[in-house]
């Protein structure tokens, strides 16, 4: 197999608030023959996901910030095209993290690369969204961290989002009342048909005032789990409508993603200690030892049909920085994902 020329983004400069077109730079890179050890890739899909926006910071947090000028990282779906190790075939399906490129060469270990299954009559985009890190997220997030239990009242923040979406449908497989919040008629209609009892649209809501009363009309005797992708109003939403001993599990604040200056705490956090709330924020990849049972559970659901997936799609490697943008401005109904071949 000869190389293969890949068009690449990188980081150009960091943006300042929400990213804009030029803190992105696209390059030419090859893809070489695979050598000792290493798979030669072609991705068909790639994705984008609001994590990605804190990891474009010059800070320390969880995983290390991008570096201008370096190729950036994310999931990535594709097929091997050659090989020069034993454990991979041409035709293998192979999920990694060197996502925002259209080939590479690597030794898996180097991109976080792993085989797929391809018996799962899924599409290979799924593996990016509901039976991937944001379906995982949802799972582990809803069931081990927010200790969720039949009956709760469960209200989920971005529900028609990626990991929303996935959450409010567990929540209903487990025999829960779900309440999701998202913006626009039409996205609180798909949450309305994926099982959730009752969809706030925060943006006829207006402010805190008009979304904290549309949240105590749905739950008038409060929730029992709050599942946080939004962060902001939301959170303080919830804590204002929080039952004793609620649990809440903290995703995700993407309403402050691009916050240039810090922003005021909620004002009622002194209802913590009243209420004896326990507010737990997680990180997917703590919750790796789920991933078998989570991948039985989903398969099933999915092919019982008991959990739908949306995906929001746009072609061509060109797109990406506009689909990761969107993210930002709710251009996206599920998972966001980048069609590259």
């Amino acid at each position: 197999m000869p190389t293969i020329t890949s068009k690449d983004w990188t980081l150009a400069k960091r943006p300042v608030g929400e990213p804009q077109a030029d803190d992105f730079g696209m390059v030419s890179n090859d893809a070489p023959e695979p050598g000792a050890g290493q798979i030669q890739v072609r991705n068909s899909w790639m994705s984008v996901d609001p994590y990605m926006r804190g990891r474009m910071y010059d800070r320390e947090s969880y995983v290390p910030p991008f570096q201008i000028g370096e190729v950036l990282q994310g999931g990535a779906v594709g097929r091997v095209v050659a090989s020069n190790h034993p454990d991979y075939a041409e035709g293998d399906l192979v999920q990694s993290m060197a996502g925002w490129r259209e080939a590479w060469t690597a030794a898996p270990e180097a991109v976080m690369a792993q085989k797929l299954p391809g018996d799962t009559g899924l599409p290979d985009s799924a593996f990016l969204g509901i039976v991937g890190m944001p379906g995982l997220t949802a799972y582990a997030g809803i069931l081990r961290v927010a200790e969720l239990k039949e009956g709760d009242v469960v209200f989920v923040s971005g529900a028609a989002g990626a990991v929303g979406s996935a959450v409010v449908q567990i929540a209903k497989i487990k025999g829960c009342t779900v309440i999701g919040s998202a913006g626009g008629t039409e996205k609180c209609d798909l949450v309305r048909s994926l099982g959730a009892d009752e969809c706030i649209d925060y943006r006829a809501a207006g402010d805190y005032a008009g979304l904290l009363a549309a949240l105590q009309a749905a739950a008038p005797k409060g929730i029992d789990v709050y599942f946080d992708n939004v962060g902001g109003d939301h959170f303080q939403a919830a804590i204002e409508c929080a039952r004793p001993f609620a649990r809440m599990a903290i995703c995700g604040m993407i309403s402050q993603y691009n916050d240039t200056e810090p922003r005021p705490g909620p004002n009622n956090v002194i209802q913590i200690v009243g209420k004896q709330l326990q507010i737990r924020g997680f990180i997917v990849s703590t919750h790796a030892d789920m991933l078998p049972d989570f991948q039985r559970d989903m398969v099933t659901w999915i092919t019982g049909g008991q959990m739908k997936f949306e995906e929001t799609v746009m072609e061509g490697v060109e797109n990406a920085p506009n689909a990761f943008m969107g993210l930002f401005s709710g251009k996206n109904t599920g998972k966001m994902l980048v069609k590259l071949s």
